[in-house]
């Protein structure tokens, strides 16, 4: 398998560092850089795999980067946030960052991070599979894709993590899940019990079936005190 690239953007010398040592010595090739202007310039020459994004830097801080990105495209994005920042944690999921580990963090949990993020943008190999599309409410997901498609044709923009909530959601309609369980199946085992990133993750779903198809208000429901349920029938499509 080629090399996976991820492009490191913090501004502390040690840290970017001794990081990148690790990762590269993890198997992935590391580009640094130190604030925004750097990382601009780095992605001038082309995209990386994934973007780790300290919150805290010079000049522009991270989640204005990660806005202007996501206005641009989906790079999955990787937020390293001060221990307790829960603020920044849910603004930075609300901007469309798709993971975020706190500092001070195991290299191996960060490590585990970065395989499930790539492996939920579908940058991992897997063993090829019959292709799987669903139909629900005036839309079509192709799940090997990883693609939304409204009545148009229009494809629904969703992010790495955006997908995983909904595939979920397809494969189990009409139940009612819990933050817990969701949180799991989207996140893996590695995920704490931060389960607000679910919530911010559904809303954030919500609001983009919602703009493709205005009818699509209460697609998701709200059950008090037991989660999520995706009210609309799935078929094969």
């Amino acid at each position: 398998m080629p090399r996976k690239t991820i492009l490191l953007v913090e501004d502390d010398h040690d840290i970017r560092t001794l990081l990148a040592g690790f990762l590269s010595g993890e198997g992935f090739d590391v580009a640094m850089a130190e604030d925004a202007v750097a990382m601009d310039r780095l992605l001038q020459q082309g995209a990386p795999d994934l973007l780790i994004l300290d919150l805290m830097l010079p000049s522009e801080n991270g989640l204005s980067i990660c806005h202007r990105l996501r206005a641009r495209g989906d790079l999955p994005i990787l937020f390293l946030t001060a221990k307790g920042d829960e603020t920044d944690r849910i603004v930075g999921l609300e901007l469309g960052a798709d993971d975020y580990v706190a500092k001070p963090f195991n290299p191996r949990e960060l490590l585990a991070r970065i395989r499930a993020v790539l492996r939920r943008a579908g940058h991992a190999t897997e063993p090829a599979q019959p292709r799987k599309r669903r139909a629900f409410a005036g839309f079509v997901a192709d799940l090997d894709a990883r693609a939304v498609e409204g009545e148009s044709g229009a494809v629904v923009p969703l992010t790495a993590a955006e997908f995983d909530l909904l595939a979920c959601f397809l494969e189990r309609p009409r139940r009612v899940l819990s933050r817990e369980r969701l949180l799991d199946w989207t996140r893996g085992r590695n995920a704490d019990t931060f389960d607000r990133a679910v919530d911010v993750t559904v809303s954030r779903l919500r609001r983009k079936l919602e703009t493709a198809d205005p009818a699509a208000v209460d697609l998701i429901t709200t059950v008090r005190n037991g989660g999520y349920l995706f009210a609309a029938d799935v078929r094969d499509a």
